[in-house]
């Protein structure tokens, strides 16, 4: 893969994507559907999907394609591939919470190298340069010429005063138990892939997600907090959290700051 191509095209497509998004958004109601796991969907997730596959199939048509939005993908096996969540947080946005974000990941034999999330009702745009650093970019945002970017880098966490971010609609016990075992000077609910974002720039040192998510939920986030020094492992043997994998499913996960000291 060519990163110096892919990256422009990754941009402006999360960008019109985000569009097409608030256009639904800040429109009049809208119908909430629900797949064959309960979850919802709304024309916006549908929108966003349409717009970002045609996109990156005209663009890499010899790169295996892998969306939330269209299952006969989900059937698909790679070690490399894009994947895509057109809309993470259908929840936040069905309650206009603004928690949501458009992602856009290529995996690399099982490695998410490179990425980008667009949070289009925040305004915040995040992702990987073609040299793998991450950045994220100030608005306003042009589909075509990017704007100006501040490089994003992890904290150095103070394990004695721990930033935490938890997600806003899958935050359970079990996750208030875990963060329960470390010496945190704030704990923030925030929906979607946002919250690797947050570990990225260091408005937070850690991520805990002890809940069901699928590779498509967390691969951009993944991608940029890498390039920003940050970490993903798997909660139980604190190993890489790898891609690829059957059934797209992920295991429980832990997203940190290097200098966290984990818990088990």
């Amino acid at each position: 893969m060519d990163f110096d191509t892919l990256i422009p095209v990754i941009r402006r497509l999360a960008l019109q994507a985000g569009d097409a998004i608030l256009a639904v958004y800040n429109g009049p109601d809208f119908e909430v559907k629900s797949k064959s796991d309960a979850s919802p969907v709304t024309e916006a997730d549908e929108a966003a999907d349409a717009l970002i596959s045609a996109g990156l199939r005209a663009a890499f048509p010899e790169v295996t394609l892998i969306t939330e939005e269209q299952a006969e993908s989900h059937a698909l096996t790679a070690r490399t591939f894009l994947i895509v969540d057109p809309l993470d947080g259908t929840k936040e946005f069905v309650q206009r919470r603004g928690d949501f974000t458009v992602n856009i990941a290529y995996v690399e034999d099982g490695i998410p190298r490179r990425g980008v999330v667009y949070a289009p009702a925040q305004g915040r745009l995040f992702y990987t340069l073609p040299d793998g650093m991450a950045v994220e970019e100030t608005g306003p945002f042009d589909q075509n010429h990017p704007g100006e970017t501040r490089p994003i880098r992890v904290s150095t966490p103070d394990n004695t005063a721990l930033m935490v971010v938890a997600s806003k609609s899958h935050r359970d016990q079990a996750t208030d138990d875990y963060i329960g075992k470390y010496a945190v000077r704030d704990s923030k609910s925030a929906g979607s892939s946002l919250k690797f974002c947050l570990v990225a720039t260091g408005e937070a040192d850690l991520y805990p997600r002890l809940g069901r998510t699928m590779e498509w939920d967390t691969a951009a986030g993944d991608a940029v907090l890498r390039g920003a020094g940050g970490h993903v492992v798997r909660f139980d043997t604190h190993e890489p959290l790898t891609y690829g994998k059957p059934g797209w499913d992920n295991p429980f996960f832990i997203a940190f700051a290097p200098g966290v000291d984990l818990k088990k």
